[in-house]
């Protein structure tokens, strides 16, 4: 039979709220009377509930993580950040994967309610009416990461537009002036939308021309990156010189096709990444992309979540990262 709190208050000839107060760290009790509770508490394996301490504390020490099926490496260096800092805080992490139609978030939320999580971090994806209303009725704190919403929610993330109007600009820099982008889910306002319009304004602002064929939309993963630079390779067999893909992972997946191509990168064409995940460093050539510091926005949103942070609207840097994927023509 597991040890409870009152077999401790018993043990050590001190009250059920006493036991509580120190375990919560509240006043009230003598330095040795904590003593004497810390060392009951270790002398019988005493595991303290983490609900049953937030009766009192108003705190289990928890927080959730929401995020959709988005590249695995993406989602890992966040969370990374996020259970780190959590970890150095003294909090556990629950994490919950969604899906794209909501209905596992929603059903995500319901759970976490019930957990009585202290706060919730929001990792690419869009707040919906449907989750906003749930989430303001659990009246919990909430921090959005790669994301971004018209509700007064605060955020880290940098900016997409800006970063990939960079990424095209460096190709054209390079001599490139057809370059085909392989995008994310279309019509996804986070991470494509001002992607795809950063692509075309970037190639417009330089006097290029804009051929909408030449951008393929996938779903920011391996195989929709092979997927894509074989359309691109269709569509423009001998006049394409550099492709933008809005993802690590598709890059990986487009240097994948043009080595089964026999086609030489970046010789023969060139390639930019978006993220700065594992990924770009394995890959053959080693990728240049765009970084994003993905681990240090996992943990900023724990600062923010938990009160560490008083900034609550932060845009991080991005960089170029130049690895051996992107040639001058």
């Amino acid at each position: 039979m597991s040890v409870t709190i009152k077999d401790v208050a018993r043990k050590a000839n001190v009250s059920v709220a006493t036991v509580s107060r120190v375990l919560n760290n509240l006043p009230g009790y003598s330095e040795e009377t904590k003593k004497r509770v810390m060392s009951t508490i270790e002398q019988m394996g005493y595991q303290p509930n983490a609900i049953a301490r937030g009766l009192i504390s108003k705190q289990t020490k928890t927080i959730g993580v929401l995020l959709p099926a988005v590249s695995d490496l993406f989602a890992s260096a966040i969370l990374n950040g996020v259970e780190d800092r959590a970890h150095e805080l003294d909090y556990s992490v629950i994490i919950c994967k969604t899906d794209k139609n909501g209905t596992r978030t929603m059903k995500y939320l319901q759970m976490l309610r019930e957990k009585q999580v202290d706060g919730i971090v929001f990792v690419s994806d869009q707040m919906t009416d449907a989750y906003y209303k749930t989430i303001k009725g659990m009246e919990l704190p909430v921090v959005l990461v790669s994301s971004q919403s018209p509700y007064p929610l605060p955020y880290v993330k940098v900016n997409d537009y800006k970063a990939s109007y960079d990424a095209v600009s460096y190709l054209i820099q390079h001599g490139h002036t057809h370059i085909g982008m392989i995008a994310g889910t279309k019509g996804d306002p986070l991470a494509t939308v001002p992607r795809v319009q950063a692509f075309k304004q970037a190639l417009q602002d330089h006097q290029l021309y804009i051929d909408d064929c030449s951008i393929i939309y996938g779903d920011f993963r391996f195989r929709s990156g092979i997927e894509g630079m074989e359309k691109l390779l269709s569509q423009y067999p001998h006049s394409l010189t550099a492709v933008f893909c809005a993802s690590d992972e598709m890059a990986a997946g487009a240097l994948s096709f043009l080595h089964k191509r026999n086609m030489k990168v970046p010789n023969d064409i060139s390639v930019i990444g978006y993220d700065n995940t594992a990924t770009a460093e394995k890959t053959v050539p080693p990728l240049t992309t765009v970084g994003q510091p993905l681990y240090e926005m996992g943990r900023i949103a724990v600062q923010i979540l938990l009160g560490h942070q008083a900034e609550k609207e932060i845009v991080m840097p991005h960089s170029i990262i130049e690895r051996e994927t992107v040639c001058l023509i």
